[in-house]
Parts: C-alpha cells; structure tokens; sequence
C-alpha cells in the first residue's frame, strides 16, 4: 500500500500482535484470514480481538458463529475475564448465532419461488451480518469457522466463488473483518491454501514439534497486503488473559 494513500489502523490490542504490525495495526476494512489446527486459539484469538475493541478502542464488534454455540463461547470467554453478556447489553458487541443457517433442508421455498439451500444460506449470511452490524454500528467482524460454511461447495471452483461472494457481500461494511478456518497443513513447507490469495491478511496459529522433544506454539502474519509487518515466526501462549505472542522471540 503506497505511503502517500491515507491509510487507518485497527489496532487489535492483543500483545505481541500489533508489535508485529510496526505498531499500528490492521489496515481498517480488511479482510483477515485466522488459520490454524485444532486447539491453537483461534477462537480466543478472535474473542480477544472483538473484547479489545470494544472495551479498549470503543470499537463495536460482531461475533458470528457457525459452529460453537453463542451460550457456550459466553461461558468460556469469562475464563479470560471477557463478560461477553455484559458487552452484548451495553450495545458494545453483537454474538449472532448463525448455526441455524447451516441446518437449512435441501430446499427452500419463498412464496412461490424455491431456490437451494446455499443461495439460501449465503444470502442469509450476509444478510444477518449487514443489519447485526448495522444495529450496533460495528467497526470489528469475526465470522468462525468459515469451513462450516465452505464445506456446503464440494469444489474447490465453488469455494472459490462463495467465499469470494461472501467478502463481496461485506465489504461495504467497511469493517475489519476476520474469517477464521482451519490450516491443512501446519509444516513451514506447507502448500497454501486457496483462502489465502483471496484475503487482504493471514495470520497461521500451529503447535509444532521442537527438535528437542515437546510442542511450541507458532503465530505468524504470513501476509498483510501493502504493509510492512515481521513475517518471521514467533512463539506465543494462550495465557489466563488471552492470547500473547513473544515479537522478541523467533519460533523456529
């Protein structure tokens, strides 16, 4: 991104991460890819980054699930100190339980009209995601995981274009948005996956096995398109606050 365009940050608030950022953070309006295996704190990573802007930056934020649900993400956040409850009656963030979307029948009929239960439920996506973000005047976006929702397109053609139509249906949101989903293959030497040349940012969580035994998280920002970020990995922890990666420290 050229340096004479007046760009604007997200700062995310999660230690470690905007340091990585040369400390300003994620361009506003961008579209964050979150991968990582099972266990490597995407979801806390995402409730970190949703609590932070609306507690510290005064940024609302809209939590959309697909998978967990929203009385059990509640339970689980307050494990970090995050009353999600709390932020929800103040109007400081939106949890929308998409799950329902995903459970759709074949086929459904609008008046006289039947279309498949995809369309159905992308519209339906995007459409719960405009007015929650609408109603609270969101700044911030999550959507998690995204593989439930890709999974519905056996291929990868038909991946390709949902989720391509899905950042084009919130784009003129204009919020900062992070799409979380899994990473196939955790090796540095990995292939990339086809998410990755669509986002504007990926950032990989993995547990990797050290050479000397054990298991070491790794987080890195593999891509912050037009901005100058550390690329190298760096070790982090889930911690009783969140998530806190170590910029001072190379992983690998």
């Amino acid at each position: 991104m050229p340096e004479s365009t007046a760009v604007t940050y997200t700062q995310t608030g999660i230690k470690g991460v905007d340091e990585l950022l040369k400390d300003k953070g994620i361009p506003k309006g961008y579209v964050v890819f979150v991968l990582g295996g099972p266990g490597t704190g995407k979801t806390t990573l995402t409730l970190q980054f949703i609590c932070q802007g609306a507690i510290t930056f005064n940024e609302p934020g809209v939590y959309v699930t697909l998978d967990e649900g929203v009385t059990q993400l509640k339970v689980n956040a307050l494990n970090f100190g995050w009353d999600l409850a709390g932020l929800e009656k103040q109007r400081k963030i939106s949890m929308i339980d998409a799950c329902p979307i995903r459970r759709l029948p074949g086929e459904v009929k609008i008046g006289t009209l039947t279309i498949g239960k995809r369309e159905f439920s992308l519209v339906s996506l995007i459409d719960v995601i405009k007015k929650s973000v609408t109603e609270i005047g969101a700044k911030r976006l999550v959507v998690d995981p995204l593989a439930v929702f890709t999974l519905q397109y056996p291929g990868e053609v038909e991946r390709r274009t949902a989720l391509f139509d899905l950042m084009e249906g919130i784009a003129d949101l204009g919020c900062t948005t992070m799409f979380v989903t899994e990473l196939s293959e955790s090796s540095i030497d990995r292939r990339y996956q086809f998410e990755e040349f669509l986002a504007q940012g990926v950032i990989t969580m993995r547990k990797v096995v050290k050479a000397e035994g054990g298991l070491i998280r790794v987080f890195t920002v593999e891509k912050m398109r037009g901005v100058d970020h550390d690329a190298q990995p760096h070790p982090y922890k889930i911690t009783s606050h969140g998530i806190e990666v170590y910029p001072n420290a190379i992983a690998l």
